[in-house]
């Protein structure tokens, strides 16, 4: 069999690891296992991002009193996972075949030193030929410090790992021009990366079990094959889906997100998804935005910036933005807030941010 990648990261959504009832569907991990570890011993390497610790944990116990909505997600969470690791390393150890687990949050990622650790963690463990099975630390996440869901997540990880693909699974074959539910809609096959009509179409229904859903998988999906990863939403209930994704002869049903063929860097890939933790905020005029969205490499000066939203210091990320107030890019500062005005003045201005440290939606 020919192989379609050589590396990808596989999220497993909530409903495709959830019963109707919402405890965990142990037979379905069992044969998603098969495939990830036949695809491993054929060479692919493989990360998952596995949703399901709390269906695991709903399993197990019941608040003995009435909690809050977040308290039982955290009891939940705690208990799920263990059960969840243990479920996903038996089944690997029958294939002779070890798993780690990786518990992450949002703000882990917070720091490039951070970022760069994690980073280093994954190729060990991927040179060791161990798979490593990643989630979201509900325990401890707080509220505006969660990712959206694992579909967010998975993003950032296929893009740090450089992974060749992500694959969502999910419980319908794909991105539809409607509800799933209705008669009517169709499955779109393949998305291009400027492509946004779909977006309209989506419906805004979240998941039963978890937190996101299809509009956040398309944005997401936007975001990764716009760094030049392709994404794949498949129906992971499908019998070998991974397989079948991965097999060049075969034609799945379920939609592709085209590609960019210009990949950003790591450093940009890493700015890409820091947006929740900038610390300063700059607005640009009419000039600067159109020579930051030129085909050519531009820095930002001091001269296009008409005002400073929030103050920062060197080395902070900043957040940059239009007249109008949207958000058109993120980029780490040379230097502070403070030393704009007199930058202006200066005959050679140097850049507030270097265009090697500058991401613009939409450009590489």
């Amino acid at each position: 069999m020919q192989f379609r990648y050589n590396k990808i990261t596989v999220k497993i959504g909530s409903n495709v690891l959830a019963k109707s009832d919402g405890t965990l569907n142990v037979s379905r991990i069992a044969h998603l296992v098969d495939q990830i570890a036949f695809l491993r011993k054929n060479g692919v390497e493989v990360v998952v991002v596995s949703s399901g610790a709390v269906a695991a944990g709903r399993a197990v116990l019941q608040p003995s009193k009435k909690t809050d909505a977040v308290s039982q997600r955290q009891l939940w969470a705690a208990l799920g996972q263990v059960k969840l690791i243990s479920r996903y390393s038996d089944f690997f150890n029958e294939h002779g075949l070890v798993c780690a687990q990786v518990l992450t949050t949002k703000e882990n990622f917070s720091s490039r030193a951070h970022y760069l650790n994690m980073k280093n963690c994954f190729t060990t463990l991927l040179e060791n030929k161990v798979i490593p099975i990643v989630n979201e630390n509900d325990t401890i996440s707080v509220t505006e410090l969660m990712f959206t869901d694992n579909d967010e997540l998975s993003g950032l990880i296929a893009s740090m790992v450089n992974s060749d693909a992500l694959i969502l699974l999910t419980n319908v074959d794909g991105v539809y021009n409607a509800n799933p539910k209705d008669e009517n809609a169709q499955l779109i096959k393949q998305i291009e990366i400027n492509d946004n009509e779909p977006e309209n179409a989506i419906s805004t229904e979240r998941s039963d079990f978890g937190r996101g859903g299809m509009l956040t998988k398309f944005r997401i999906a936007q975001k990764v094959a716009g760094d030049g990863i392709g994404v794949h939403v498949a129906n992971g209930t499908s019998e070998n889906v991974l397989i079948d994704l991965m097999n060049l002869q075969k034609d799945l049903k379920h939609t592709f997100f085209v590609p960019n063929p210009k990949t950003a860097n790591s450093v940009k890939k890493w700015i890409s998804y820091s947006d929740d933790f900038a610390k300063g905020e700059v607005i640009v005029n009419q000039g600067a935005l159109k020579a930051l969205n030129s085909e050519k490499a531009v820095s930002l000066l001091p001269v296009g910036i008409v005002k400073v939203k929030s103050e920062f210091k060197k080395d902070d990320l900043i957040k940059i933005t239009d007249e109008n107030g949207k958000v058109i890019g993120v980029g780490k500062a040379s230097y502070g807030s403070d030393k704009i005005e007199t930058e202006k003045q200066s005959s050679k201005q140097k850049p507030i941010v270097h265009y090697d440290y500058l991401y613009l939606e939409g450009k590489k």
